[in-house]
C-alpha cells in the first residue's frame, strides 16, 4: 500500500438516480465527481474520445440535441431511448447518427468529430454534476487511468455517481464504483473509513464478486436486457473489459467531455 498524502480524500457515493435532482441542487464547486454508466453511456464516451472524437457533449433531452444540430449542422448526434438508437420523429429532422453502442464509435466514424449525446440515464447524471470542480466520465475501460488521475489531483472530496437503471441502482455501476474505491484504498490515498455507507457497500459488492466478477456483471439487469438483443449483445463484453484505454474523459467549462 502506498503512503497516504496529508488529508486523504473523503468519498461519497450516490448509486440511485432518484437522487440526481437533489444532487443538481448541491454546491459541488469543491467536489470532484466521477460518473459511471457502464452499460453503456460512459463506456461509449471514453471509447469515442479515445478513438479521436474532439469532444462529447452530454445533454438531457432529445430536443436539446436537435436544437444544437440546427445551430451547428456539423455536429454528430448520438443517443438512445430504451437502449435503441433515436430515430427522427418528424419529416424535418433526420435520424441520429449513432446510437449508444461503443462498437459504433470507431476511429473512422468519430475522428475529429464533435458529438452531442443524450441517453436515458448517463447524460442526465453527467449534467446533474456539471457544476462540480471536476467531472470525469469513467468506465471499466479506463478505470486505472481514472484512479491515476485522482491520485495526481488529490481531491479533498470525491463523489462517485452511478447513473443506474430507470430510478434504481445498477449493479454494473456499483461494481465499477467499488472497483475504483478498492484501487484508491490499495494506493493508500483513502483509508478504509473515509467513505460513506454507500461507498463501503459498493466496495463490498466488488470484493464479493471476485474472482469471477464478470459473471455477476452479466447477471445485471442491463446486461441481461442487452444480451437478449442480437444487435447489441456484444456490447456487454466490450463494456466489461478492464483498462483498455489510458486516458480520462474530463468535462471542461463548456460542458464538453475531452480526452486527457
Amino acid at each position: 500500500m502506498g503512503t497516504p498524502y496529508a488529508g486523504a480524500m473523503k468519498i461519497e457515493t450516490v448509486l440511485c438516480p432518484a437522487e440526481l435532482p437533489a444532487l443538481a441542487e448541491r454546491d459541488l464547486r469543491r467536489t470532484s465527481c466521477v460518473v459511471f454508466d457502464i452499460l453503456r453511456a460512459t463506456s461509449t464516451f471514453v471509447t469515442a474520445l479515445h478513438h479521436g472524437a474532439d469532444a462529447v457533449f452530454p445533454v438531457c433531452e432529445i430536443t436539446e440535441a436537435l436544437a444544437l444540430r440546427r445551430q451547428r449542422p456539423e455536429l454528430r448526434l448520438a443517443g438512445e431511448r430504451a437502449g435503441v438508437k433515436i430515430r427522427a420523429s418528424s419529416p424535418t429532422e433526420r435520424d441520429f447518427d449513432f446510437g449508444n453502442s461503443p462498437r459504433e464509435f470507431t476511429p473512422e466514424n468519430v475522428r475529429g468529430q464533435t458529438i452531442v449525446s443524450t441517453t436515458t440515464n448517463g447524460t442526465r447524471a453527467l449534467r446533474a454534476v456539471a457544476g462540480a470542480q471536476t467531472v470525469l466520465a469513467a468506465a471499466f475501460l479506463n478505470l486505472s487511468a481514472t484512479a491515476n488521475y485522482l491520485v495526481r489531483t488529490a481531491p479533498g472530496h470525491l463523489l462517485l455517481v452511478g447513473a443506474g437503471t430507470g430510478e434504481d441502482a445498477a449493479l454494473e455501476d456499483t461494481l465499477a464504483a467499488g472497483a475504483l474505491v478498492d484501487i484508491l484504498l490499495t494506493r493508500g490515498v483513502v483509508a478504509a473509513n473515509d467513505g460513506d455507507d454507500a461507498t463501503q457497500m459498493a466496495r463490498a459488492v466488488f470484493l464479493q464478486a471476485q474472482p469471477d466478477w464478470p459473471a455477476l456483471f452479466n447477471q445485471s439487469r442491463n446486461a441481461r436486457r442487452l444480451l437478449a438483443m442480437p444487435e447489441l449483445c456484444a456490447d456487454v463484453a466490450v463494456c466489461a473489459q478492464r483498462d483498455v484505454f489510458a486516458g480520462v474523459a474530463v468535462m471542461e467549462a463548456d460542458g464538453g467531455l475531452r480526452w486527457k
